[in-house]
């Protein structure tokens, strides 16, 4: 089983935590939103094949959101941080994860 560690509650089983989407999505402003606009921000996401930075929620738990970023191939968690926290670099995230794979 999966184990997701929630910055609040620590490790637990996956079936305790649902998927919110992408993070760090930007709310387009009401004043010259198209209609193209809207459905991107709604619609749209960037769906990569790597790592990816994601909304979660611990529902079975302390039903705090956090973000995590993860890794879409291997389905490994690389960190988890607050909702406000800065979005990680991801290309740093990813050269250290390779780095760590290339040594073992």
């Amino acid at each position: 089983m999966l184990l997701i560690t929630c910055p609040i509650c620590g490790p637990r089983p996956e079936i305790e935590f649902r998927n919110m989407g992408e993070a760090h999505i930007a709310r387009p402003t009401p004043e010259g939103t198209t209609d193209d606009d809207m459905a991107a921000f709604l619609y749209l996401r960037s769906n990569p094949k790597g790592l990816i930075a994601e909304r979660w929620r611990h529902v079975h738990g302390c039903a705090r959101f956090f973000n995590a970023v993860r890794h879409t191939v291997t389905d490994k968690f690389v960190t988890v941080y607050e909702v406000g926290a800065p979005k990680p670099d991801l290309a740093a995230l990813a050269a250290d994860l390779a780095a760590r794979e290339a040594g073992r």
